[in-house]
């Protein structure tokens, strides 16, 4: 039963991905052809076509590969120097005819020219007016952010009746309430371990607080919050303890002592420090809220996806690192869609956790994985999306500024010149990517450590 869950969550997962893929790609369809486009495929997955349907001058259809997608969009490359026009017309097979000057040809500049080559061969008859690069820069933009703002989309209607129903399992809210009581005192340094014989009783347990017990009042300062409460006991060393608590609805009192004992200073902090020590777990509610609350949570979440692409290269060589032993993998690092299947399998197959749990996690995922590479695609650099509108912007400026001063039209911008930068671009994503699959492969991520 459980490897039948664990299948259920890695399927569900990729299923998930699969559909936010085809999703972005439509992002990009639609406009495109509600603009005049040519569009002539809309795959999903890539390598070898598995199945494929052709609909008016569309091929639709699913490849081998299912690490992304592409629509085909005809006219990607305006005509270079290489060629000193656009086609002087067309031969009996329909392709384009250049007029085409020589030129010194290095290596770059022949990748460019056969890119352009590839490109144009695949404009017919008709299709002139029908090109992507003779867009308006604005037009260009629209198709182009279509992908990646689909992803952001999908990742905001997963979130906001997430949060607003079950809360957002990122930003718990610490209340003054008793979740667990120790039983004993137990180094910082053994916290999951269970009590000995040997271990003091804890004051919290001696005092016979219990879990639901809501605190009011600790040596006579009022509870308003848990960090009020944490700092009084921490405060209180090993002194009398005179603690109000309502349980059942009704207030009582509590007389202990803590007790002085190392203790991590905050949660992100190792360092050690004597302090009093009670031995409650407060309770972690979940913070609940609408669209303002998501949209801001969103924001949040852009400042470290921001930081967290700036940091993936030196993220992905610790990965590799990992694989070949050298050190210990990073449980908050990046994982593929491999490790987000893995992800998905451990939580939906682990039976302590409770259903709702369990689809909470799976949403985060799915909203997570939409929600990076929404950001990731606005990068501006090429293969990206951002690369393109990047390029379609600083033509929308460069006419702008021209029709300003009076100027002739500067026409398109080339972004077949930034082919060099989009081959080492693609060329690191690759690297990256297979790096993290042998990675999540390898040397797993685990929910359970």
């Amino acid at each position: 039963m459980t490897a039948l869950l664990y299948l259920l969550g890695v399927v569900l997962f990729v299923l998930a991905i699969l559909v936010s893929i085809g999703l972005h790609e439509l992002g990009h369809m639609i406009p495109a052809k509600a603009f005049g486009a040519k569009v002539t495929q809309y795959f999903i997955g890539f390598g070898p076509t598995v199945w494929s349907k052709r609909v008016g001058e569309t091929e639709y259809g699913v490849k081998a590969i299912p690490l992304g997608g592409y629509v085909k969009i005809v006219g990607m490359l305006p005509p270079g120097a290489e060629e000193l026009a656009e086609p002087a017309g067309f031969d009996e097979q329909g392709q384009p005819v250049f007029r085409v000057r020589q030129s010194n040809t290095g290596m770059f500049t022949q990748l460019i020219s056969d890119a352009r080559t590839a490109e144009w061969e695949l404009v017919q008859p008709g299709d002139e007016d029908r090109l992507f690069y003779r867009l308006p820069p604005w037009k260009k933009i629209v198709v182009m952010a279509g992908g990646p703002t689909v992803n952001i989309a999908i990742a905001l209607a997963i979130f906001l009746p997430l949060f607003a129903t079950y809360g957002n399992p990122n930003d718990p809210r610490i209340v003054p309430e008793v979740a667990e009581v120790s039983a004993c005192v137990v180094p910082a340094a053994e916290d999951q371990r269970v009590c000995r014989e040997d271990d003091p009783v804890a004051p919290a347990y001696a005092a016979g607080l219990e879990p639901g017990d809501e605190f009011v009042s600790f040596n006579g300062v009022p509870v308003t919050d848990w960090e009020v409460l944490q700092e009084q006991i921490r405060r209180n060393d090993d002194g009398r303890a005179e603690i109000v608590i309502r349980r059942d609805g009704v207030e009582q009192t509590v007389v202990t002592n803590t007790m002085v004992t190392a203790r991590p200073t905050s949660t992100d902090d190792e360092t050690l420090t004597e302090v009093g020590f009670l031995g409650v777990t407060p309770v972690a509610e979940l913070t609940t809220g609408g669209l303002g609350y998501t949209v801001g949570q969103m924001g949040e979440m852009t400042v470290n996806t921001l930081s967290a692409m700036v940091e993936l290269p030196q993220k992905v060589f610790g990965v590799a690192k990992a694989i070949v032993g050298l050190e210990e993998r990073d449980r908050e690092g990046p994982v593929s869609i491999v490790g987000g299947g893995r992800l998905a399998g451990e939580a939906v197959s682990y039976e302590l956790t409770p259903s709702t749990d369990k689809v909470a996690f799976m949403l985060m995922l799915i909203a997570g994985f939409n929600f990076f590479i929404g950001m990731f695609n606005f990068v501006p650099l090429l293969p990206l999306d951002g690369g393109h509108i990047a390029g379609a912007a600083y033509e929308w400026v460069r006419r702008g500024v021209a029709r300003v001063r009076r100027l002739p039209d500067p026409g398109h911008v080339d972004v077949a010149r930034l082919l060099p930068v989009a081959y080492v671009v693609g060329m690191a994503l690759l690297v990256m990517g297979v790096v993290l699959i042998v990675g999540d492969l390898v040397v797993p991520v685990s929910l359970r450590g």
